[in-house]
Formats: structure tokens, C-alpha cells, sequence
């Protein structure tokens, strides 16, 4: 691997890694598929709708990794101890210039990784989606009950206010 790749990682070879693995599960879940007397074809076919939406699930996956870069993953290491260094900075100093010192260093790494969030963050992931395109649908079944729900259809929440 070339130096510069720890940087900026060939776009192309991220891709056919995604594909490998993703090729890999489906091809899994056709073995499955294979085994329980389906057709060649009604399997592969089964394993994709279980699968999800292949397209919305490659691209987050070269978001998770576009996430873990080792840029990134310093530039956060950074961010905490500075902020650390600020927190110790304010609690062992009394002095007015240096607390105002310690605001800074908790500032500028709280914002710093506020901003890495929001670029990691997928506009996609906000827009209304249909119940069939769910990146992590492993199941067809749709009638199934929610399993934070009790007997009376409430939610953990709900249950500690009612029982008060």
C-alpha cells in the first residue's frame, strides 16, 4: 500500500471490497436458501429480498469506512485530550486566565468533533423511506410485534409512568 493511501484510500478497491463481502452474505444466505429445497433460482432470488436494498447498503458501508480512516480516528484522539486537558486546566486552576484557557480547550475539541459527526452524517438517512427498503431487513415477516412492547401494547417508558 502506497503511503499516501493511509490519507485517501483508492475509492475503486473500497468499492470491490464492499462487493466481496456483500457477494459473500448473499451467496450465504442462498447456501440457506438452497438447503431448504428451494430452486437455484427462487433461492438467490429469496436471499436478495431478505438481503435488503443492495445499493443503500454499499453506500453505508463505504460510509463506515470512510469513518474509520486513521486521519479521522487521530484527529478524535486529539479532540479528547485536549478536551481532557481542559477539564484538568479548569478544576486545577483558580486563576480567571487560565479557566478561560480551560473553556477553550473543552470548546474547540467539543465543536471539533460536533463537526466530524455532522460530516459523517448521510442525508439520506432522513428521508422517509418505505417499509420494503429497510438496509437491514432480514425478515419479510412485517406482522410481527415489537419486542419493547408489552401485553398492553406499552413501552418500557410507559410502564414505569403507569405504575406510578
Amino acid at each position: 500500500m502506497k503511503p499516501w493511501r493511509i490519507f485517501k484510500p483508492d475509492k475503486k478497491e473500497i468499492e470491490r471490497e464492499i462487493e466481496e463481502q456483500m457477494r459473500f452474505h448473499i451467496d450465504l444466505l442462498t447456501q440457506a436458501n438452497l438447503q431448504q429445497d428451494m430452486s437455484a433460482k427462487e433461492a438467490k432470488e429469496a436471499a436478495l429480498r431478505r438481503f435488503g436494498n443492495v445499493e443503500q447498503i454499499k453506500d453505508q458501508c463505504a460510509q463506515i469506512h470512510r469513518r474509520s480512516q486513521p486521519l479521522t480516528r487521530a484527529l478524535k484522539t486529539l479532540f479528547l485530550l485536549l478536551f481532557l486537558s481542559g477539564v484538568l486546566v479548569r478544576v486545577f486552576n483558580t486563576e480567571l486566565h487560565l479557566t478561560h484557557l480551560g473553556d477553550l480547550l473543552i470548546a474547540v475539541p467539543a465543536l471539533g468533533s460536533l463537526l466530524l459527526y455532522v460530516r459523517s452524517l448521510n442525508p439520506s438517512s432522513f428521508m422517509a423511506k418505505s417499509e420494503t427498503s429497510s438496509p437491514l431487513m432480514l425478515s419479510e415477516r412485517t406482522d410481527l410485534p415489537i419486542p419493547a412492547y408489552d401485553q398492553r401494547n406499552l413501552t418500557p417508558v410507559e410502564r414505569v409512568i403507569s405504575d406510578r
